[in-house]
């Protein structure tokens, strides 16, 4: 069960989609001055090194993040004419070295629940889920370090459990962000069900979902399904994939993960505009043969 380790995934092209997505939906929420709570229901170890250790190792990020980096300059400012979104996540993985000691360059690459810790105010809150063994104790130990003007908080326990009884939160405004390993097949109906729970408890609450695109029919299944439950309830969503080479098993050359998407309830109206603009961008800079492609769909009320 716990074989899967995020360290040598860290900084891939689905943690690119997932994570400047999740910084696009986070900047939108602070825009107002009402407390914001965010939960992770499967935070990791929350920090990793891209130039030491387990993601140096299997090299994924040269084909992710490695890549936007050439355009960031050495003062944490944007070369070129990247999209609005792909900026703003390179600036916030500048500061967030720049504020957490990561010295030259980009060293260090925040996990979801230090985004977050990076992104929000003193009024915000994280909470922030783990199980695994080795990544709890780094992930308590990482959250305690962090410099962050939120209070960051985290719990060792199964954050698809965890997270009803926080929903809704006190602020009545938060953000529910979901990616587990899906190492197993139960975490497809997991996250089904996490859903369910959301528009029952927390209906106006906005909810992001990453999954992998791999020959599965749960990970077929589940976009239909979430797409579904919102309709039902009446409420937005957006889902948006990005492939990067041919095939959908994720065992294509070099092997790991070929293609990922996101599905975002409740997503903030400037969401949808910016993922038009930057899905094509990434397709073109992480694109590793003819048949990387991308796609959005939405349905705004």
């Amino acid at each position: 069960m716990f074989s899967y380790r995020h360290a040598f995934h860290a900084g891939n092209h689905a943690d690119v989609l997932k994570h400047a997505t999740l910084v696009a939906v986070l900047q939108h929420l602070t825009q107002k001055e009402g407390a914001l709570s965010v939960v992770d229901t499967h935070a990791g170890a929350g920090l990793y090194r891209l130039d030491t250790g387990e993601a140096a190792t299997s090299g994924e990020a040269l084909e992710g993040i490695q890549k936007l980096l050439n355009h960031l300059n050495s003062d944490g400012t944007v070369t070129g004419t990247l999209p609005e979104l792909l900026k703003n996540y390179l600036v916030m993985l500048a500061g967030f070295n720049q504020r957490n000691g990561g010295g030259k360059g980009i060293k260090l690459y925040p996990g979801s629940p230090l985004i977050a810790g990076h992104l929000l105010r003193q009024q915000d809150r994280v909470m922030a889920f783990e199980v695994h063994p080795t990544d709890h104790r780094a992930l308590r130990t990482t959250l305690a370090q962090a410099t962050s003007d939120a209070k960051l908080q985290m719990d060792r326990r199964n954050g698809f459990e965890g997270v009803i009884p926080l929903l809704p939160p006190v602020s009545r405004r938060g953000l529910v962000i979901c990616d587990p390993s899906y190492e197993l097949k139960t975490d497809y109906a997991d996250v089904v069900k996490l859903m369910g729970e959301s528009l029952t408890r927390f209906a106006t609450g906005s909810v992001l979902i990453w999954y992998p695109i791999v020959g599965r029919s749960e990970a077929h299944d589940l976009p239909r399904k979430l797409k579904n439950a919102a309709d039902k309830a009446g409420k937005d969503w957006l889902h948006a994939t990005l492939q990067v080479r041919a095939g959908s098993s994720g065992q294509g050359p070099g092997g790991g993960l070929g293609a990922s998407g996101v599905f975002v309830l409740n997503p903030p109206y400037t969401l949808k505009p910016q993922l038009e603009e930057a899905l094509p961008v990434l397709v073109k800079l992480l694109g590793q043969d003819k048949h990387a492609a991308q796609k959005l769909e939405s349905k705004i009320r």
